[in-house]
């Protein structure tokens, strides 16, 4: 049996960050992908001849820029360019566009309502330091529920900082942690159209409404990334999101890590309630005392771990843990732009390289998650449309396009084998309502229903996030309250994904962590056994 000091399960990029900290100081590292591709649902696929888009995750902002220095990712050929706009919102008649600087977007907020225009510079400002807050936690271990002493004092110096805060911004992070996001942006807008325009993030990847509790923080969630040192910004690899793994994979590589592709992983082996290794569906096992998943919570939990191996309350508990992002993912090849009503043209302009959300209003958003629990799917539902085309002419051919459809409210408990070409027909009559051009334009289309997702990428219930974003699976209680700080019950089993903290994302934050407490771990043992 071949043996190892770590073996990581899963090439995303979680599972790469982990991989490359643990090699460099000097241990001996397999990653295990189950598809011939590495980078998980960060890469970048061709879906008709001669269109190329990035497959799943579509947008950069929330990678640790810690991250990107260690592995030095920019000199293994890694450019990043950031949009021309954040955001470009068609409504029936009118439209909104976010970005350009805090004096641009004022200014277009003022052509709706001058009150909501002269309050936006203190919201943002207010956001700015409850994102801070985020920010600062992202790299850090929760403390462990039940960990005695050390988890009091980490608990303590993690706490320390927002006791420090003044009032205000403290009931700013109460609220963002416990409110809708219509009840948060109430407090702060009178227009729908402006309030939209920001609620939008709180339904990303969150099979919610905008009325839903707890809404809130998924809206701050998405925008406490950076791009290029650019605080908020959300930008585009070159060449889409397999740039990114790429250029991880080359950094693990060069540090010595050995990756497999083609290998999926059947079960952890335990040993006397330690890891032991992995065993892979062709039957091969390979020994490793440590084993760090890059998968979810759920998948891990629930399918390659023996139940017997696991106590009876924390299977009770990954039996409740709640994955289902709402996502429908579409990937689009495109004759030419998409010409808006609202704002005509197909010469690309700077809307087209926005991310185009079409979201008219907050009852909108509601509505599209009242109607896809009745019925499945939201007849009207929320689509987030990126070209990414207008920035990288490395995707499509001359002339043409390549689009990303990222479509909220589509509940995977729905027969997808059945309805995905009827939901992806509707996504298309959704964004042709506000471009009649664009169902004529669409050349090619690659579907990710929430069922595609999870057998492509292991993303069970299509859950993005590997995990709801809802408060009592964060921080500390990610997974679940008591095993925060990547350990699991089994010693020697880390989780290094997006089902630990902080969360979803391409943050690399999880694989970093994990990390870093696994070195702590063996540092320990072996002072332990001298």
């Amino acid at each position: 049996m071949e043996r190892y000091d770590a073996l990581i399960v899963g090439g995303g990029h979680n599972g790469l960050v982990c991989a490359f900290y643990l090699a460099r100081a000097g241990l001996k590292v397999r990653v295990l992908e189950r598809r011939e591709i590495v980078g998980g649902a960060a890469v970048t696929e061709e879906f008709a001849p001669g269109f190329r888009n990035s497959t799943a995750s579509y947008t950069v902002s929330l990678l640790q820029p810690r991250i990107i220095a260690d592995m030095g990712l920019h000199a293994r050929g890694l450019r990043i360019v950031e949009r021309p706009l954040a955001n470009f919102l068609p409504f029936e008649d009118d439209y909104l566009k976010l970005g350009g600087g805090s004096a641009c977007t004022q200014a277009e907020f003022a052509r709706f309502n001058a009150a909501d225009a002269a309050a936006y510079p203190a919201y943002d400002a207010a956001l700015g330091r409850v994102t801070q807050v985020l920010r600062d936690l992202a790299l850090k271990t929760p403390p462990n529920a039940g960990g005695g002493l050390a988890a009091l004092v980490s608990g303590a110096r993690q706490g320390w900082p927002i006791a420090k805060l003044d009032i205000a911004t403290q009931r700013d992070l109460l609220a963002i942690f416990t409110r809708s996001a219509r009840e948060f942006l109430d407090g702060w807008f009178d227009d729908d159209r402006i309030k939209s325009a920001f609620a939008f993030d709180a339904v990303v990847g969150n099979f919610a409404g905008v009325s839903t509790p707890g809404s809130a923080y998924v809206l701050l969630h998405h925008v406490f990334g950076e791009v290029n040192g650019k605080p908020g910004a959300w930008g585009h690899a070159i060449g889409g999101m397999g740039a990114i793994t790429r250029a991880m994979e080359g950094a693990c590589r060069d540090a010595g890590v050995e990756i497999s592709l083609g290998a999926p992983v059947e079960r952890v082996l335990v040993d006397g309630k330690r890891a032991a290794g992995l065993r892979l569906e062709g039957g091969e096992e390979i020994a490793a005392r440590i084993v760090a998943a890059n998968v979810g919570p759920a998948l891990l939990y629930r399918h390659m771990v023996d139940a017997a191996d696991l106590p009876l309350d924390f299977r009770q508990r990954m039996a409740a843990f709640r994955t289902g992002s709402g996502t429908f993912r579409m990937n689009v090849a495109l004759s030419e732009l998409p010409d808006f009503t609202v704002l005509p043209g197909k010469a690309q302009a700077e809307h087209h390289g926005a991310g185009i959300v079409i979201a008219p209003g907050m009852d909108y958003m509601d509505t599209a998650f009242d109607d896809a629990r009745r019925h499945g799917w939201s007849r009207r539902p929320v689509v987030e449309m990126l070209i990414p085309s207008t920035m990288d002419d490395s995707l499509a051919p001359a002339g043409a396009h390549v689009a990303s459809l990222f479509c909220q409210q589509f509940d995977p408990a729905v027969d997808w084998d059945l309805h995905r070409e009827e939901a992806a027909d509707l996504i298309v009559d959704t964004v042709t309502a506000h471009a009649p051009n664009f169902r004529a334009s669409v050349i090619a289309r690659q579907i990710h229903s929430p069922l595609d997702l999870e057998r492509k990428f292991g993303l069970v219930g299509g859950d993005i996030f590997h995990g709801r974003m809802s408060l009592d699976q964060l921080w500390a209680a990610r997974p679940v309250l008591g095993h925060g700080d990547y350990r699991s019950p089994i010693a020697g089993l880390y989780l290094c994904g997006s089902g630990a903290h902080p969360g979803g994302g391409v943050t690399g934050a999880p694989g970093h962590n994990a990390a870093r407490e696994i070195l702590r771990d063996r540092r320990v043992l072996r002072r332990l056994i001298g």
